[in-house]
């Protein structure tokens, strides 16, 4: 058994390799919290939370680190657009960003560190840097000499010459434009923090390079985080660390994006789907299983159509789930090990689309067992399908989801009632052998999305697609 990823600094899928045995160390590039969160922000997490679900699987030990800034040229400037403090805008969206990956099933990272609680390692990094030349003072401000680093560009596979690297306001007493801010010299009506070179506070980049090597070291094994990032993000981000002495991340991950239109789905665009709107709109589960079964890197086109396709595959695993465990009487445990076709499939670069067409043929066996009444066989497929839903956070029998389906109790409870009503009058028709009449009733049915199952216990509806 060995895990392979694509990493992207040798742009090929590579044997993992983990620093210690039976352990795994994870930093993922997490929230800018300048605005609550939109389906591509969560789509990061929620693919590193499978990745990670798979490694703990895989008998590893997981330290996964994801990180909160909340302290930006953005952030502050909607404190000022909303005449609140800075502060209180990062922590409200925060709290909305926990709230999505929350409803989404994701697993809490082993720790998320804030930016602004870690301002004495980024001052000791950036102490560091300048001591070995890497690094200069400018009116109060800290940058990175870039041309002091011969390895810079390597991820991004730029050309120095060829750079024009993205420039804040106020970054002067530069000595190559092309040299990126650690730190940013205070201005007036701005939050700062004391340092050797003044008032200031910390530039987008130095933080992760600081957070990773607090948490995690020197050196560690996977650093994450979306595609857009590789550049200036986790360029400059290696730089500082490596100049500083660091090792630092030994695999390069970076999941793609949430389009709309063909764009990004970004907040600056307007095009983004909130989180929180979503949810309410949409079961959480199937949130999930649109946004985390595609292969990470793969794009994702939004549209409502695809959403409901997502519904309707996923209903076709949990109608299953639900059949066998009312024919078992009791909840069916999930296997020990999941198939070894679902298993070949994770272990090749997280093969999360491979893997589930093996749980889609699981559910066709399943389901053609429960059609044959062979009870055995359906309940021993249904517990492969939850060992392999479990391992992907989308087992509908999960105690995380219990709150979902009590939350639609009484909703589904009011629906079956009048569907019942419709399907006794199908009933009295077909006594009576008028079948034109009860087909046009179960196509009527059908139309407005149930699916109409007749059974020796009488008829039976599902949601089926829309």
């Amino acid at each position: 058994m060995t895990i392979r990823l694509y990493d992207t600094n040798a742009r090929q899928i590579r044997d993992f390799t983990p620093l210690r045995p039976g352990c795994v160390s994870i930093y993922l590039c997490g929230a800018t919290v300048q605005a609550p969160p939109h389906i591509g922000h969560i789509r990061s997490y929620l693919n590193f939370d499978i990745m990670r679900r798979w490694f703990a699987y895989r008998g590893y030990d997981v330290t996964f680190i994801r990180n909160v800034t909340d302290i930006d040229d953005k952030i502050i400037a909607k404190g000022h657009e909303q005449d609140r403090p800075w502060w209180s805008i990062g922590y409200e969206n925060e709290r909305a960003f926990n709230d999505g990956y929350n409803a989404l099933g994701c697993l809490p990272p082993t720790y998320e560190p804030r930016a602004t609680g870690h301002v004495p390692e980024m001052v000791e990094m950036m102490q560091r840097l300048i001591e070995r030349g890497h690094a200069y003072e400018a009116e109060g401000n800290v940058y990175f000499d870039v041309r002091s680093f011969p390895q810079y560009l390597e991820l991004s596979r730029q050309e120095l010459d060829n750079l024009l690297q993205p420039s804040g306001e106020g970054e002067t007493g530069k000595r190559d434009q092309r040299d990126f801010a650690m730190w940013k010299a205070a201005k007036p009506g701005e939050p700062s923090w004391p340092t050797p070179w003044g008032p200031g506070r910390p530039g987008w980049h130095l933080e992760c390079s600081a957070m990773a090597h607090k948490y995690l070291g020197s050196a560690f094994d996977i650093h994450g985080g979306g595609v857009d990032l590789i550049f200036p993000h986790h360029e400059n981000e290696i730089a500082q660390a490596k100049a500083f002495g660091d090792e630092f991340a030994r695999y390069w991950l970076h999941n793609a994006w949430v389009t709309l239109s063909g764009e990004k789905m970004s907040k600056s665009l307007g095009n983004s789907v909130l989180v929180s709107e979503m949810v309410k709109r949409w079961r959480p589960i199937v949130l999930r299983y649109y946004l985390g079964t595609p292969h990470y890197r793969s794009m994702i086109e939004y549209s409502e159509a695809s959403v409901h396709e997502a519904e309707s595959a996923f209903a076709r695993i949990e109608g299953f789930v639900q059949r066998v465990t009312e024919l078992a009487g009791e909840t069916v445990e999930p296997a020990a090990e999941v198939p070894s076709a679902f298993a070949a499939a994770m272990d090749d670069d997280m093969g999360v689309p491979q893997a589930l067409a093996v749980v889609h043929t699981a559910v066709r066996h399943g389901n053609s067992a429960l059609a044959a009444g062979d009870k055995e066989a359906a309940v021993a497929r249904l517990a492969e399908v939850r060992a392999m839903l479990g391992v992907l956070g989308l087992d509908p029998l999960d105690a995380h989801w219990a709150g979902e389906a009590d939350r639609s109790e009484d909703l589904h409870g009011v629906v079956d009632g009048l569907v019942r009503l419709v399907l006794d009058q199908r009933e009295s028709a077909r006594a009576r052998k008028d079948w034109a009449t009860a087909d046009a009733i179960r196509d009527q049915l059908g139309q407005s999305g149930l699916v109409i199952e007749d059974s020796p216990q009488g008829p039976r509806w599902s949601l089926g697609a829309r």
